[in-house]
């Protein structure tokens, strides 16, 4: 085994070792270097020299606790309500600050809360705004990943066929990606402009004037919405020539086999056209869900996180903490925690799609 990988391989090994070398170089040490300064208090700029602090980041970033209120009662012992008949609760503040009676809530803010009967349950954590971000890029996600890859299908078996012009169509379903992802994000921040944006005037146009513009990215109801649409439809085209490929490489002689067979639409690409995209498949998912994760520009150039924190991702607040706050600490721990979520994912991807 050793002279084969040494002296017949030689030639393999050495056209490998430049990316490796790379790997190394961008992926595996910046990985590294970003968890050792995790571990630490370190400042983009500070004249303080930097400590060592263990997993405070990591605790500070990653706490959250479940805090259950009792409402108000007044000296007979009612609920106190509020003139629509809602009880009355003390502020979470009174909790979470100089409350010696309550120090595990120490530092923490409200996220959200439900409620279960008068009772009220509230989700505090320490950094409120890292669970946002760890939200809404799951949501991003989720919703991206199956949309785009399922679209981008859908478009590469339209244009896999031997038509007069289909290349036009191919290129005119390919043009977004070329476009620069910040230039994109311009345009459609004049498209979703509440004032007089192109997408509302169309739709008012359609509805015969029933219906009313709206801000889309200063809505906290449709902001993260409007940024999922526009990056479906800017990505979709890379992916429709990922799928293409792939269709490409299956036989024609398999499609002929299942005509004579009697196959119809649905039949041929159930047992033909899938199976034979199956690999396909795997690197579209993974590709399409490490790039969602990624998700930065789009939310710099039009929301920059707003509002309310609505848009906010896990690479914008690394961004944001590490260059415009300086804390590099910060920052690196939520990298570091993003790495390990992704790096999860596409392990988890990778196991339920594997050869049977």
């Amino acid at each position: 085994m050793a002279s084969r990988l040494t002296t017949s391989n030689r030639a393999g090994w050495g056209f490998a070792l430049p990316g490796f070398g790379l790997i190394m170089m961008f992926i595996v040490i910046p990985f590294f270097f970003a968890f050792y300064l995790s571990l630490t208090n370190q400042r983009l700029i500070s004249p303080n020299p930097t400590e060592f602090v263990g997993l405070s980041n990591y605790d500070r970033l990653l706490s959250i606790s479940v805090l259950t209120i009792e409402p108000e009662v007044d000296d007979t012992g009612a609920v106190v309500r509020d003139d629509d008949g809602a009880p009355q609760y003390p502020r979470v503040r009174s909790f979470t600050r100089n409350n010696p009676d309550y120090p595990e809530y120490a530092g923490m803010r409200e996220w959200f809360r439900w409620h279960s009967g008068d009772t009220a349950k509230v989700v505090v954590a320490t950094d409120v705004v890292f669970w946002k971000s760890l939200r809404n890029t799951l949501m991003f996600v989720l919703i991206v990943a199956p949309v785009q890859a399922g679209l981008a299908l859908v478009l590469a078996l339209l244009v896999n066929q031997k038509l007069r012009g289909i290349n036009i169509y191919r290129a005119i379903y390919f043009m977004p990606v070329v476009v620069s992802i910040v230039v994109v994000s311009l345009l459609f921040r004049f498209i979703y402009d509440g004032n007089d944006g192109l997408l509302n005037n169309i739709l008012g146009f359609l509805s015969f004037g029933w219906f009313e513009g709206r801000d889309w990215l200063g809505n906290q109801d449709t902001a993260l919405g409007a940024i999922k649409a526009m990056s479906i439809w800017q990505a979709v085209g890379f992916h429709m020539v990922i799928w293409l490929s792939g269709l490409q490489t299956i036989s024609p002689t398999l499609y002929e086999a299942s005509s004579i067979e009697g196959a119809s639409k649905w039949q041929t690409f159930r047992y033909v056209t899938w199976p034979g995209l199956r690999n396909t498949a795997v690197l579209v998912i993974i590709v399409i869900t490490m790039q969602a994760f990624a998700l930065f520009a789009q939310i710099d150039v039009m929301t920059n996180g707003g509002p309310l924190d609505s848009t906010t991702t896990l690479v914008f607040q690394a961004v944001e903490r590490g260059y415009g706050k300086q804390d590099i600490s910060g920052a690196s721990a939520i990298s570091v925690v993003l790495f390990l979520i992704v790096l999860s994912i596409s392990l988890i991807q990778r196991y339920i799609t594997r050869a049977r």
